[in-house]
């Protein structure tokens, strides 16, 4: 029998991963057992060797990173239709979908979650967007998805974090601070997106948001609670919809959005749907789609809920 594989991303938590590797593997070792460690070196490169060892009967394959990390093997897997199980070993630094499912940050408990939890079946969202070229892609995501803001959130994010940290900040401080320093500068220039949003069989609806969140878990963004009552295995998405608040009101509203307290707002929608398509409403306005921490493309896009289609080792209940 093969021995699981940990895929590990050395860049992931601002490179944190890579320094803290051999501490991680010693607890993974003490409190899971045997493994076979294989490391990323660019972007993607955890969907290939997720799906090659999927292919050859690998029976448990564990993503040590964030949630883009933990995105990728559960790419890898979903695409060769394995019935491989995806294992977490955080270390990213937000870490929004282990949150969902109950997995702690500390290493030496996600280990003992890899080596006497339970095997959970989840449902996948799938997003079909337009690249860059106009031609049409398919993602699998386990998060959330969305447009509006959180794009551009995303794309300030990765350019780095705030100059005025000092340079000894822990890299899980300069993670969360870039995350809502650059939500804060969204909110100051960015206007709303007018889209044509259609759910399930519903009429089309041309809507004006600040963000729209076609949620399967209930965390993104760096720990903001944007679908708190979202469901792993329901078989629908919370698709979370932020109305034209304004920068201000955004602001003021921060801290409810963060606690997932905001769904009572008169600005705030929310549905549930199986199927989502969005196109923008000017065609000549390009609107980025982020899933899972990164932006693949644009719209028009749809996303489709996939029931249970993703094992997952999982705490007991």
């Amino acid at each position: 029998m093969s021995l699981p594989i940990v895929i590990v991303n050395p860049e992931s938590a601002a490179g944190g991963t890579r320094d803290a590797w051999p501490g991680i593997a010693s607890e993974l070792s003490t409190h899971f057992g045997s493994f076979t460690p294989r490391f990323t070196t660019e972007a993607g490169e955890g969907i290939e060797i997720a799906a090659n060892a999927a292919r050859k009967g690998v029976k448990l394959i564990i993503a040590c990173g964030g949630d883009g990390t933990i995105s990728e093997v559960a790419n890898g897997i979903l695409s060769v239709g394995s019935e491989t199980e995806l294992g977490i070993l955080p270390s990213g630094t937000g870490g929004d979908f282990r949150k969902t499912i109950g997995i702690p940050a500390r290493v030496s408990s996600a280990a003992r979650i890899l080596r006497d939890g339970q095997t959970r079946l989840i449902d996948v969202g799938k997003i079909t967007f337009t690249r860059d070229d106009g031609e049409l892609e398919s993602r699998y995501f386990l998060g959330v998805a969305s447009f509006g803001m959180s794009a551009d959130v995303i794309a300030r994010v990765k350019e780095g974090g705030p100059d005025w940290l000092p340079a000894k900040a822990p890299k899980w401080l300069t993670g969360r601070v870039s995350f809502a320093v650059a939500m804060l500068q969204t909110a100051a220039k960015k206007s709303a997106t007018r889209v044509v949003v259609q759910l399930d069989d519903d009429p089309a609806r041309h809507m004006t948001v600040a963000n729209l969140c076609v949620a399967n878990a209930r965390y993104f963004g760096g720990g903001m609670k944007i679908a708190p009552n979202a469901k792993l295995a329901d078989g629908k998405f919370d698709v979370v919809s932020i109305g034209d608040l304004g920068a201000a009101r955004i602001l003021a509203n921060a801290p409810r959005l963060y606690l997932g307290a905001h769904l009572s707002m008169s600005e705030v929608g929310h549905a549930l749907a199986a199927k989502v398509s969005a196109r923008s409403l000017d065609k000549n306005e390009n609107v980025e789609v982020e899933m899972d921490g990164e932006i693949p493309g644009s719209l028009p896009a749809t996303f489709q809920i996939l029931p249970k289609a993703l094992r997952v080792r999982s705490p007991l209940k």
